[in-house]
């Protein structure tokens, strides 16, 4: 696939990285010569000097034959003027990031398809989503629906309490003929398991569990985990995704927010009229403790800057505080977060590659989710009639190493796949994958 990417920012950069390891033939147009050589010696890219809203520039891009063009640059208007002269020009799918609520209202999305802009992503307002989500499952690190709540894969970080320590796959499932839930990976010391009967649970595990809707609290008590209701919270920057988590939770639990910034600070008082504004500033122990940190149900840290959200998270963590949930951007800090014991970690690059990962799939694909927790995504493929996935039973489908069927859902019933597992037309299969095998997946529901 042809695909021209406008802008080299972080966002932009992780994009081509990623989708240059899938083979596409990846252009990448910026206005900063620095930050598009440091891209292209990272990355199989054509680097293209220029403005993202430039005719000339889109044309020296070959806008007008690329089969996908992705404005991801820091500027909302920017992004979709460039998206919009780009299908002008002949661009067959355009996308463009964007930072305004308003427009992904159903009676206003008309107006930017009339346009030419196919799909617009907002990636904060999902980062508070999922924020929100895990407050409400406060023992899981991940947390994702398919087929609206039908399945859900459940990431937990597995510590020395669990039941599950120094037992294998095949002794904590023997006893069940028809699975509710399924153990579909396992990441341990950054490497990504798929599970065979034989393989053992470790403490500091992080495992993912498909689950039915009907069998999550056994699922719980799978892993050893309990839920914690939570009443109090602290937020640590008044971001967007910090502003749209207090509005959303304010009135229903208490909310305080801490930002360092004078003018912000009044500014959410008067936007957030429910919730504690506190300026001062996050990384100083004394500040949080006198502001009753060590007494929050849940502490999350969205600040700006990756360093600030993991020491303050660590400082939460180490007072005791139930469920913390740290925003690092810098990919290469997850893994140290995660080792230092913080909940979740919520990354907008993986959130904004979960968005846009579907559209460069020939396979009719519903959903991705790129985890933070290990180096995989989960997929929802819709199977194609008389795909290969339906010409056999799952155990003989000779199906692509490094990825496994989760559960499947038909019609209103879902269900857990195994090996007997026969798929059938217009299933959902909800599919785990390491990178290395998402491109060989999609053959067998086309």
């Amino acid at each position: 696939m042809k695909i021209i990417i406008a802008g080299a920012g972080e966002v932009g950069s992780h994009l081509a990285q990623m989708l240059t390891a899938e083979q596409h033939d990846i252009t990448i147009l910026d206005d900063d010569e620095k930050r598009l050589m440091t891209l292209s010696n990272s990355a199989d890219v054509v680097p293209i000097l220029g403005d993202i809203t430039s005719f000339d520039s889109l044309a020296r891009c070959n806008a007008s034959s690329c089969d996908l063009f992705i404005a991801v640059s820091p500027v909302e208007n920017t992004n979709i003027l460039a998206a919009t002269l780009a299908k002008s020009l002949g661009a067959k799918k355009c996308i463009a990031r964007i930072d305004n609520d308003e427009y992904l209202e159903p009676d206003k999305k008309e107006t930017f398809i009339n346009m030419g802009i196919d799909y617009m992503f907002y990636p904060e307002k999902v980062a508070a989503a999922e924020v929100i989500t895990l407050l409400g499952h406060t023992s899981t690190a991940e947390y994702v629906d398919f087929s609206g709540g039908k399945l859900t894969l459940i990431g937990f970080k597995l510590d020395a309490t669990s039941p599950l320590i120094n037992k294998n796959l095949m002794e904590v499932t023997h006893n069940r003929d028809m699975l509710e839930y399924r153990t579909v990976a396992i990441s341990r010391a950054g490497d990504t398991i798929i599970p065979r009967g034989d393989d053992y649970f470790k403490e500091g595990d992080m495992i993912y569990v498909i689950s039915n809707r009907d069998s999550q609290n056994e699922v719980y008590k799978f892993t050893g985990k309990i839920n914690v209701d939570v009443k109090n919270m602290m937020i640590l920057g008044g971001s967007r995704i910090g502003r749209r988590i207090a509005k959303e939770l304010q009135g229903q639990i208490n909310v305080k927010l801490v930002d360092y910034n004078n003018q912000k600070a009044y500014k959410l008082a008067e936007l957030l009229d429910k919730t504690l504004i506190i300026n001062e500033d996050g990384r100083k122990m004394d500040v949080m403790m006198e502001e009753g940190l060590h007494n929050m149900d849940a502490f999350v840290a969205v600040t700006g800057r990756a360093e600030t959200n993991i020491l303050a998270a660590m400082l939460a963590k180490k007072l005791g505080v139930k469920k913390v949930i740290a925003e690092v951007e810098n990919i290469n800090y997850i893994g140290l977060a995660e080792s230092i014991g913080i909940d979740t970690i919520i990354n907008k690059k993986l959130i904004t590659a979960s968005s846009i990962y579907r559209f460069t799939m020939n396979t009719d694909v519903q959903a991705i989710k790129c985890l933070n927790g290990c180096d995989a995504e989960v997929l929802e493929f819709i199977v194609k009639p008389n795909s290969a996935a339906t010409k056999s039973r799952i155990k003989h489908l000779n199906f692509t190493p490094g990825a496994i069927v989760g559960g499947v859902v038909r019609g209103d019933n879902a269900f857990i796949a195994v090996g007997n597992t026969e798929i059938k037309a217009y299933d959902r299969v909800v599919v785990f994958a390491k990178p290395s095998a998402i491109s060989k997946i999609g053959k067998f529901f086309e």
